[in-house]
C-alpha cells in the first residue's frame, strides 16, 4: 500500500516526525468541518489534544469559532470511532480484519461484479466531508474513472446541483459562483439561507452575525426571506415569510418590477447576452399570480424591488432553501438575474467573483469533469450535474433489474440513509446489494450494511489545504495547515485508501488513462505521488502563484506553509470577464433550461395553492453539520432539538399541543415525533431538522443512540424532483399532522 514520503515537500511540520515531541505545543490549523474554515489553535501533549481554541490571529475568522470546531478533539478521541477495518458477519455484527485482508476482499468482490455485470453495476456515494479533504477530493476523479461507472452520487446532488447547473449555463462553469460582498454592501437580500447558523454556504465568511450587524450599523438594510423566522431573520430589519417553493416566483417578480420601473441597468447589456428572450418570457408572468404563488403581497414585492434598486450597493444571496424545491435551478438563476439587471454583478458591495489561489473551476474544466446532462440515469432518465446523478434515484437503480443495475456500492464519508429522500426505502435497497464497502470512521445508519468498512486515520493527523472553499470565500484567502497529531497503528489517510482502491481497479490518481499508466510504471521505480504535491503545482500555476519563476513574488507552498495563520490576499476584485468560461466571455441569460423553466413556472403560478396545505421544510442548527457529529456529547447536550416546529394555528387544527407526541404523515411514511409550538413558523409550514434518526446505529454509536431523534427524510418523497437537474425536493414536502390516537383503555 502506498505511503506518503514525509519529506517529499520539505515543508515545516508536514511530516509525522514533526508531532513526536511530548512537550505541550500549539498547532495552528483551519477547521475542516464547513466552508467558514475558521482558524483554530490546538493545544497538544504527545498524541493527546488537550484543548481547541479559536485562533485570534487568523486573518478572516479573527478569533471566531462555532461549537463544532471546538468539538474536533472529541471527534478525534471518540472511543466509538473505528480504527481498524471491519468485516460484517452474517448476523449483522462486525469483526476486525487486517488492512491487507480488507483490501483483498474488496478488490475480489468489485472486480468480479464489474466483470460479470459491467462498470455501471458499481455505484459511488460521496458525502460532503470530501469538500474539506484535499487528498480525497483530488482522488475522487481517479477512483471514479478507475471503476468506469456513471453511477456516481453525492451529498451535493441533494442540495447544490441547482447552484452548479445555474452557474454552468450562466458562466460556463459549475464552479464559478458569485459571492455576496457582505462586508461592503448596503442592502443584503438573503433568501433561503440562515448564515447565522451555516456561516455562509457558498459565502464562506466566519462570524456572519457580526458581518450582518455591521451592515445595519453602517446604515444599510438586511431583509431575510424564509418560511421560518430563523436566527438570521430575527436579527434582520425585515423578515418575509415566503411560501415554500415560491422563491422563483418571488425573485422573478422582483426582476419584473426593477426592469419595469428602472429599466435594464446599462452594465447588464455589457456583461450578458440574451436579455430580450428572457424579457419576452417574463411578459407572460403576472405579478399578481407570482405574488399569490409565493405568498408575499404584491405591494411588498414592489417595495422590496424599489429599495433594492435604489440602494447605493446591494446584493441578492440565495442558497440551499432556494435549491431544494421544484424550481430550485430557476430560482437560483433568478437570484443572479436580479443582481445582473440591477447592475450588482461584479461590483463592490454586490455579487462578486473570488480569485481563488486554487482554481477549482479551472481544474474541473481541464479534467473534463464539468457539465450538465451529459448522461442520464437508467431508470428515470434524470440528468447528471458536475458528474453526479441525483441521489433521489439511487433506490430505483438498485431495485430495477436489467443491464446497469447497481449491485455494489462504495460510500465515502456519507450517510445516504439519513440524507436521501424516502430513507427507509433506500435502506432496504442497500441491504439487498451483493456487496458494499464504506470508507468511514463510524458504523452508522448506512455503513451498518457494508460488508467491509475501511476507516481512515483521523483527519487531524494529515496536512490540510482548503482547495474548494477559496472559490466561494468573501475574501481571497489561502491556507496550508500542518498535522496536529501523529497517526497511529499505520492507518492510511482517506486519500491513501481511495488511491489503493483506484490502483487495484486498474486506474490511478489522475483519472486520465495515459497519465495513470505512466504513473503506475513510475511507481514501480519509486516515484511517489501525494495530493499535496499536486496542490503545490496548482498553487504555483494559479492566479497568485509564482509560475516557477525564481524572481517572482508569487506564492508557492513553502511560502504558504511559512504563514502559519494563512494569507489574506485581500477583498474580492471587481469585474466579470476574468471568471467567465463561455467563449464570448459573457454571461448567458437565455440558455434553454432557463427559458423552459420560466414557461413551466408560468403554468404553475396560474393555479392557486391549496388553502389547507401543510408543507414540511428543513432546519439548520449551530451544533449540527453532519449526522456523525451527533456522537459528540457536547454537541447533543441540553434540550431535545429534534422536534417538529408547528405554528399554533396549525396545532389547533391538528388537535396537538406543545410537547405532544403527534403523527406526521406523507405519501411515503407515517411516524411519531414530538411537537414544539412556535409563532416563528409561517402558518401552513412545519419544520424538522436534518441528520437525526440514530436508533439503528445505537449499538455502535452510544451517544447518538441515546439521542436518536427521527430522520426528516423518512417523510421526504423520492418521486417528485426538481424540474431541471432532477434533485430531491427537500423543502415543501406535503404532509398531514394529527394527534396520536389514544388507546382504548384511555
Amino acid at each position: 500500500m502506498l505511503r506518503r514520503d514525509p519529506d517529499d515537500l520539505n515543508l515545516p511540520n508536514s511530516s509525522a516526525t514533526a508531532v513526536r515531541a511530548q512537550e505541550t505545543r500549539v498547532v495552528h490549523r483551519s477547521c475542516s468541518l464547513c466552508e467558514a474554515c475558521c482558524g483554530l489553535d490546538f493545544e497538544v501533549e504527545g498524541d493527546r489534544i488537550v484543548s481547541v481554541r479559536p485562533d485570534h490571529d487568523d486573518p478572516v475568522s479573527k478569533g471566531y469559532v462555532c461549537p463544532k470546531g471546538i468539538a474536533l478533539a472529541s471527534i478525534h478521541h471518540d472511543p466509538d470511532r473505528l480504527r481498524t477495518p471491519m468485516r460484517r458477519r452474517s448476523d449483522g455484527s462486525f469483526e476486525p480484519i487486517s488492512w491487507n485482508a480488507a483490501y483483498d476482499l474488496v478488490t475480489e468482490k468489485l472486480l468480479a461484479i464489474r466483470e460479470q455485470h459491467g462498470a455501471d453495476a458499481i455505484a459511488l456515494y460521496i458525502g460532503n466531508p470530501i469538500t474539506h479533504n484535499h487528498g480525497a477530493l483530488l482522488m475522487r476523479h481517479g477512483l471514479t474513472k478507475a471503476i468506469g461507472t456513471r453511477n456516481s452520487y453525492s451529498a451535493g446532488s441533494q442540495d447544490t446541483s441547482p447552484r452548479f447547473a445555474a452557474s454552468h449555463y450562466l458562466f460556463g462553469s459549475s464552479l464559478v459562483v458569485p459571492v455576496p460582498d457582505i462586508d461592503r454592501t448596503q442592502y443584503f437580500l438573503c433568501i433561503g439561507a440562515n448564515p447565522y447558523i451555516s456561516q455562509g454556504s457558498a459565502m464562506a465568511g466566519p462570524n456572519v452575525k457580526a458581518r450582518v450587524r455591521a451592515i445595519r450599523a453602517r446604515g444599510g438594510k438586511v431583509v431575510v426571506v424564509d418560511p421560518r423566522r430563523s436566527e438570521t431573520a430575527r436579527d434582520a430589519d425585515e423578515h418575509l415569510a415566503i411560501r415554500p417553493g415560491g422563491d422563483a416566483a418571488f425573485l422573478l417578480a422582483l426582476v419584473k418590477v426593477v426592469v419595469a420601473e428602472k429599466g435594464l441597468h446599462p452594465d447588464a447589456e455589457k456583461i450578458a447576452t440574451g436579455w430580450p428572450e428572457v424579457a419576452r418570457r417574463l411578459e407572460r408572468l403576472s405579478l399578481d399570480d407570482l405574488a399569490r404563488s409565493c405568498g408575499i403581497e404584491r405591494a411588498v414585492i414592489e417595495r422590496i424591488a424599489r429599495e433594492f434598486a435604489a440602494a447605493p450597493t446591494g446584493v441578492c444571496y440565495t442558497r440551499i432553501g432556494v435549491c431544494n424545491n421544484r424550481f430550485g435551478t430557476l430560482a437560483t438563476y433568478a437570484g443572479e438575474l436580479l443582481n445582473i439587471v440591477s447592475g450588482r454583478l461584479g461590483v463592490v458591495g454586490g455579487s462578486m467573483f473570488p480569485t481563488p489561489a486554487f482554481d477549482a473551476a479551472a481544474m474541473a474544466h481541464a479534467g473534463g469533469m464539468d457539465g450538465h446532462a451529459r448522461w442520464k440515469s437508467r431508470v428515470r432518465g434524470l440528468p447528471e450535474t458536475l458528474g453526479d446523478l441525483p441521489a433521489a434515484t439511487m433506490a430505483d437503480e438498485i431495485e430495477t433489474p436489467g443491464e446497469g443495475q447497481i449491485r455494489a456500492l462504495i460510500t465515502y464519508a456519507g450517510n445516504p440513509v439519513l440524507s436521501v429522500p424516502n430513507g427507509r426505502r433506500l435502506a432496504r435497497a442497500i441491504e439487498s446489494l451483493e456487496f458494499m464497502v464504506s470508507v468511514d470512521i463510524y458504523i452508522n445508519e448506512t455503513t451498518r450494511f457494508a460488508d467491509v468498512i475501511l476507516p481512515p486515520a483521523g483527519c487531524l493527523s494529515d496536512d490540510h489545504i482548503d482547495l474548494v472553499v477559496p472559490a466561494v470565500a468573501i475574501r481571497n484567502v489561502v491556507r496550508w495547515s500542518p498535522p496536529v497529531v501523529e497517526r497511529k497503528d499505520d492507518a492510511p489517510h482517506d486519500w491513501e485508501i481511495l488511491h489503493e482502491l483506484a490502483l487495484r481497479m486498474g486506474g490511478g490518481p489522475f483519472g486520465m488513462p495515459a497519465l495513470d499508466r505512466a504513473y503506475r510504471i513510475g511507481r514501480n521505480f519509486g516515484w511517489k505521488w501525494t495530493p499535496t504535491s499536486t496542490a503545490a503545482l496548482l498553487l504555483r500555476l494559479g492566479p497568485w502563484g509564482d509560475k516557477f519563476l525564481p524572481w517572482s513574488t508569487g506564492l508557492n507552498l513553502k511560502k504558504l506553509a511559512a504563514a502559519e495563520h494563512g494569507i489574506d490576499l485581500g477583498p474580492l476584485k471587481p469585474g466579470v470577464q476574468h471568471r467567465m468560461y463561455h467563449r464570448d466571455d459573457r454571461v448567458h441569460l437565455a440558455e434553454k433550461p432557463f427559458l423552459d423553466g420560466i414557461d413551466e413556472l408560468a403554468a404553475d403560478v396560474a393555479t392557486p395553492p391549496a388553502a389547507d396545505e401543510l408543507l414540511l421544510v428543513g432546519r439548520r442548527e449551530l451544533r449540527t453539520n453532519n449526522s456523525w457529529m451527533h456522537n459528540v456529547p457536547e454537541l447533543v447536550s441540553g434540550k431535545d432539538r429534534c422536534v417538529l416546529y408547528v405554528h399554533p394555528d396549525d396545532a389547533v387544527r391538528a388537535g396537538v399541543g406543545d410537547g405532544d407526541v403527534a403523527i406526521l404523515e406523507s405519501r411515503v411514511y407515517s411516524g411519531e415525533l414530538r411537537v414544539q409550538l412556535t409563532d416563528e413558523m409561517r402558518p401552513g409550514v412545519v419544520s424538522l431538522p436534518h441528520g437525526w434518526g440514530h436508533a439503528a446505529a445505537a449499538p455502535w454509536q452510544r451517544v447518538a443512540g441515546s439521542h436518536p431523534g427521527v430522520s426528516a427524510n423518512d417523510w421526504t418523497d423520492d418521486a417528485p424532483v426538481e424540474s431541471i437537474v432532477g434533485q430531491s425536493i427537500l423543502n415543501g414536502v406535503p404532509v398531514r399532522l394529527r394527534a396520536k390516537e389514544q388507546s382504548a383503555a384511555a
